[in-house]
C-alpha cells in the first residue's frame, strides 16, 4: 500500500513536534499550549503555534480522510483554547502581546467552530455577536498597541463568552 504523500509529509512534521512537546513536559502539571505547564503558566512561551500546527497535521493525517478538506474544529475544543487563556494575563510586555494575541486568536477559533456547528449559528447568537462586535472594535490592526488599547474589550469579551458557555454545558462537554 503506497502512503499518499501529504501524510508522509505530516508525519514528518508531526514527529518531530510530538516530541518536543513530550520532552517539554514537565512534573509540574499537564503540558499546557506553548509547552508549559499548568503550574508554571505564567512562563509560556510563543512556541504554541508550531506545536498546534503539528499537533493539528497529525490529526488530520490520523483521519480516514487524510488529504481531503478537515471537518470543521468541534465547539468544544475551541472554547477549550479559549478557557486555557483564563489563567494568564500581562505580566511583561513581551507576554502580554503573546497573550493578548492568543485571546483574539481564540476567540476567532471560536468563532469559526460555532458558525461551522451542526446545530448553526443560531445556537450560539450571542458569543458571535460579542465577537463580532469586539472584531469591529479592534478593525483590521492587530498590532500590541492596538490589542493593548482594546485589552478591556478583548479579555471581557472572553470571559462573557466563557459565562454564557457555562450557562450551556451540553455545547462543550
Amino acid at each position: 500500500m503506497r502512503i499518499p504523500r501529504p501524510v508522509r509529509a505530516a508525519a514528518l512534521v508531526a514527529l518531530p513536534a510530538a516530541l518536543l512537546i513530550a520532552c517539554s513536559a514537565t512534573d509540574d502539571g499537564p503540558p499546557r499550549a506553548g509547552g508549559g505547564t499548568a503550574a508554571g503558566a505564567g512562563t509560556a512561551t510563543v512556541t504554541a503555534g508550531p506545536e498546534r500546527a503539528a499537533a493539528e497535521a497529525t490529526e488530520q493525517a490520523a483521519s480516514p480522510a487524510a488529504g481531503s478538506t478537515p471537518s470543521p474544529e468541534k465547539v468544544r475544543d475551541a472554547f477549550a483554547g479559549l478557557q486555557a487563556t483564563l489563567d494568564d494575563g500581562c505580566t511583561s510586555q513581551g507576554q502580554c502581546a503573546y497573550f493578548l494575541g492568543r485571546v483574539y486568536d481564540e476567540l476567532e477559533r471560536l468563532d469559526r467552530a460555532m458558525k461551522a456547528d451542526p446545530k448553526g449559528p443560531g445556537h450560539f447568537p450571542e458569543p458571535i455577536e460579542w465577537i463580532a462586535g469586539l472584531r469591529t472594535t479592534i478593525g483590521p490592526d492587530r498590532s500590541y498597541p492596538s490589542l493593548k488599547a482594546h485589552q478591556g474589550e478583548l479579555v471581557g469579551t472572553r470571559d462573557r463568552i466563557n459565562t454564557w458557555m457555562q450557562d450551556h454545558p451540553d455545547d462543550y462537554r
